[in-house]
């Protein structure tokens, strides 16, 4: 029930009968302090203070007893009678605490403090619910003096500190990138607030910020002495210490999930897992049980609870080993470990082996744990395995990876399903202690028929909570009624189907239509906008779909807007899908919203990939961007691992035009992005369904985007064979646009393998067929890459030559990308030259380019360049603002090479 009294904000009273007529800041500060005073007496001196301060009036009790008169005859008009009370020496409100805003907001920021330790996901909640009773200022329309402005002072502070609590919890949680923008605007608004600011410092160092998080400790030093005449305190120097050597308190805990929310049991595990870190001749610890059992719940808490001894990063992979169509290869773990890591895309070695030794080398003096959730065989493990004993490696898995103990001493840990006692405990964590009290019989056989299972109690628990009227027993009654039907998993599946079945049949008909269907989705993750266009509604009515899902725990949300099924889930989904003749319908939707997405995301990026069109049957009713190109990278980061996982799915129903398409039209998301692994794999996949397709003009593009995948891959031999086998197809069938680009590519591969002669052969023969058949973009690439070949081998006056002609025809097509990548050509020849002022004419005229289309990434790497060339011409003092300014942009990226240049060239200022 929503409180009858309000303080936080304006003052009013909701009674029975309506609102109470309050009249004047008088009237509404006296109620607003009887208020925070609740259930006890206020002294009639203390109120005169409070509404009058040091200087009140000669009538000024007369006037207060005036003043709750008509208070309480407006307390009584509105159905609160009986409630203001004289009650010598003063006045007392007769309400319970929970009937005023004010103290269920300091209670339930108690709350928070004493679950923040263990459970930050929790104090996030409480802390936000809390936060949510505010609607201004304490006392917004009252005139509180005296006490009463300290007492509004004091609720002030007590909502900043909550806040500043909520985002130090959502930080725990890893979240760093969703508190910067609020911690940003809170720091502006306190600048002198040391919490706010260290909070602030650590967001951004660990979305990569480095550079920002030390500026604002600066900006913090400078309003501390400015206005107080004092330094920072010792905790925040400390952390400005620690971010400079590169390692702050507290891990990088990427991509570890929040806590399951509730936990119960598991003590002998986690004393096991806690020894096994004192134990120095084991690095590798492997958590094995059936599905369902509680490994990633036990793994995932266990990792929050020791993060901070890992300063080095906390790294989780799910390496969905438990199914051999979507398993990642020992390749991908390894990438996905060095993301984790901070390893850029585009300096990800080639090899797995180079990865490997990569990786050993960044481990070897860190505190790391690396966290690889359903691991289907040791090789996914092995090669993770550091020489170091400083770094640990976490393993789950429904297999004991017997192999991995040929190599190294494993310790193991067997989970079974809970005892008695703890699954009780977390049926009750999710039910509510006095409703299992009170049925304990009942209790105890929901407890049995779930096996005493994790997933399965935490879903009965969900049906339970949702049904706060409904006896424990009737659900006992209703699951041993039901079909017991063996679900095929290790343990007694038969009760966790049951279970299953009994959540799913009280989902209302929109939700269990959504789960049967999006259960069909191949990969890791959903978001809401996939769920809403495969059950063909609006976003906003499927997401409430969606929450549904949620709150009955058969869908669990991973990010804002993004979901996962538990693997026996995702299978009970598919099974209730069973013959539904709408699941043919359902996959193609899927598809089709794949394919609208990366048309959309296509036609955001890149303008000129426009040789595919798709074509979707039934294209969704929304969506989940606009044109912003930031914004479509940010969303599909969110599907980069279901990309692969999808095309595969496509091509084993049989979509072939859906497979070729998709991997045609994500191309300009790997090229901004890099990830050149799923790249190849994504164009493999588009190659097979064009062979198979029988389409030799869909083979040849297939085979140019699988080559220039390969370049990016730095796999340049296989590029130049598809990339020869595309010319030879496209001129069977006399692409003369594709053959043109396929030439392109081709001076690429060559260039970058030293063959310079034949890669500016290659490219003369692109700008031919780009001219011949009128395609002035293709043209003007082959003249960019002519220009940077001609510059390679030390002829910069023919650089320069065909720079310039790419220029004139860039500006003529109003081409803004090619533009600035050609002005920054020009700009690197001129610096080759020594023709520093030019030099710096031309990367100025890049820079502003790629500051109007938003391109951030190129922009550091013109801001190097004008920096480096700044050195080159003496001119040091100027040249900091530049590489400083290339610095912040490329951390805030992840571009560890870009950054990487600027500080070189900083370094070299300072010699």
């Amino acid at each position: 029930m929503s409180p009858w009294v309000r303080v936080l904000g304006p003052v009013t009273v909701e009674g029975p009968a309506g609102p109470a007529a309050l009249v004047g800041a008088r009237q509404r500060t006296l109620l607003a302090l009887l208020a925070l005073g609740a259930g006890t007496v206020v002294p009639r001196s203390r109120l005169v203070d409070a509404l009058w301060g040091d200087d009140p009036p000669r009538t000024a009790v007369r006037t207060l007893h005036s003043h709750v008169s008509r208070v309480r005859q407006a307390l009584e008009s509105c159905g609160l009678p009986g409630v203001l009370l004289t009650r010598e020496p003063g006045y007392q409100l007769a309400l319970p605490r929970t009937d005023v805003d004010a103290h269920r907001f300091e209670d339930g920021v108690r709350a928070a403090r004493a679950t923040m330790p263990n459970e930050p996901e929790r104090a996030v909640a409480l802390l936000t619910e809390s936060l949510a009773w505010w609607r201004g200022d304490a006392l917004a329309d009252g005139e509180p003096d005296g006490w009463g402005r300290a007492e509004t002072e004091r609720l002030a502070e007590i909502r900043l500190t909550a806040t500043e609590d909520l985002w130090d919890a959502t930080l725990r949680l890893g979240r760093h990138a969703e508190a910067v923008a609020e911690l940003e605007r809170l720091a502006a608004a306190h600048p002198t607030r040391e919490r706010l600011v260290e909070l602030l410092m650590r967001a951004l160092f660990h979305c990569g910020r480095h550079v920002d998080a030390l500026d604002r400790f600066k900006r913090l030093r400078e309003h501390l002495a400015e206005e107080f005449g004092v330094d920072p305190g010792a905790r925040i120097t400390d952390l400005h210490a620690a971010i400079l050597r590169g390692e702050p308190r507290g891990p990088t805990t990427t991509g570890l999930p929040p806590r399951v929310g509730h936990f119960a049991g598991r003590t002998p595990e986690l004393d096991a897992l806690a020894h096994w870190l004192t134990d120095r001749t084991s690095q590798l610890m492997v958590v094995r049980g059936p599905a369902g059992i509680g490994k990633t719940a036990l793994v995932v808490e266990w990792a929050h609870e020791v993060a901070e001894r890992f300063p080095g990063s906390v790294v989780f992979v799910d390496l969905r080993g438990h199914d051999p169509d979507t398993a990642l290869t020992p390749g991908e773990v390894i990438a996905r470990v060095l993301d984790g890591l901070g390893v850029p895309p585009d300096r990800l070695p080639v090899s797995v082996e180079q990865r490997v030794a990569h990786y050993r080398s960044l481990v070897h003096d860190r505190r790391t744990l690396v966290v690889l959730d359903n691991a289907g065989t040791a090789d996914h493990v092995l090669p993770l395995v550091p020489s170091s004993p400083h770094s640990r490696i976490l393993v789950t898995s429904r297999h004991r990876l017997a192999a991995a103990s040929a190599y190294h001493s494993v310790r193991h840990v067997e989970l079974d399903a809970l005892g008695p006692r703890d699954a009780r405990s977390l049926l009750a964590q999710v039910v509510g202690g006095e409703r299992v009290a009170a049925e304990a019989a009942a209790t105890d056989r929901l407890v049995e028929l779930c096996g005493r299972i994790p997933i399965a109690l935490r879903v009965a628990g969900a049906r339970l909570a949702g049904r706060p009227r409904q006896p424990i027993a009737e659900l006992v009654a209703e699951l041993d009624q039901g079909g017991l039907d063996a679900l095929a998993v290790d343990g007694d599946a038969r009760s966790v189907r049951a279970v299953f079945a009994s959540a799913y049949e009280a989902l209302s008909d929109p939700a269990a239509r959504m789960f049967r269907l999006v259960g069909l989705h191949p990969g890791g993750t959903v978001s809401s906008w996939l769920a809403a266009a495969i059950v063909d509604d609006t976003h906003g009515r499927g997401r409430r779909g969606v929450d549904e899902l949620a709150a009955a725990h058969l869908l669990s949300e991973v990010a804002v807007g993004r979901y996962r099924f538990h693997d026996l889930m995702r299978r009970y989904a598919v099974e209730c899908a069973g013959d539904d003749p709408e699941t043919s319908r359902a996959v193609g939707r899927l598809l089709d919203w794949y394919l609208a997405v990366a048309s959309a995301a296509n036609r955001a990026l890149d303008r000129g990939r426009d040789r595919v069109e798709a074509t979707p049957a039934h294209p969704p009713r929304e969506l989940p961007f606009g044109t912003d190109p930031d914004e479509v990278l940010a969303f599909l980061d969110g599907e980069r691992d279901n990309l692969v996982p999808v095309a595969a799915f496509a091509l084993r129903h049989g979509h072939d035009q859906v497979v070729w398409q998709l991997s045609y039209l994500v191309s300009g998301y790997f090229e901004s992005r890099g990830y050149a692994d799923s790249r190849v794999a994504v164009n493999q996949l588009g190659l097979a369904a064009a062979q198979r397709a029988g389409d030799p003009v869909v083979e040849g593009l297939m085979r140019s985007g699988l080559g220039v995948a390969h370049i990016a891959a730095r796999q340049y031999e296989a590029a130049l064979d598809h990339l020869r086998e595309a010319l030879r197809l496209m001129a069977a069938a006399d692409d003369r646009r594709g053959i043109g680009h396929a030439y392109n590519n081709v001076a690429a591969a060559l260039g970058e393998l030293g063959r310079f002669e034949e890669a500016i052969g290659a490219c003369h023969e692109a700008y031919t067929v780009h001219v011949g058949n009128a395609h002035t973009l293709g043209a003007i690439l082959a003249l960019n890459n002519l220009g940077h070949l001609y510059a390679r081998v030390g002829q910069p006056d023919q650089s320069l030559h065909h720079l310039r002609r790419g220029l004139l025809l860039a500006q003529e097509a109003d081409d803004r990308r090619l533009e600035a990548a050609i002005q920054h050509g020009i700009g690197e020849t001129h610096r080759t030259t020594g023709a520093l002022d030019a030099a710096l004419e031309a990367f100025a005229a890049a820079l502003a380019l790629r500051r109007a289309a938003g391109n951030r990434r190129y922009e550091a790497r013109t801001l190097v360049e004008i920096g480096a060339t700044l050195i080159d011409a003496g001119r040091d003092a100027e040249a900091g603002k530049p590489l400083d300014e290339a610095v912040a942009i490329a951390d805030d990226l992840a571009d560890e090479h870009t950054a990487d240049r600027a500080r070189a060239q900083l370094r070299r200022r300072s010699l």
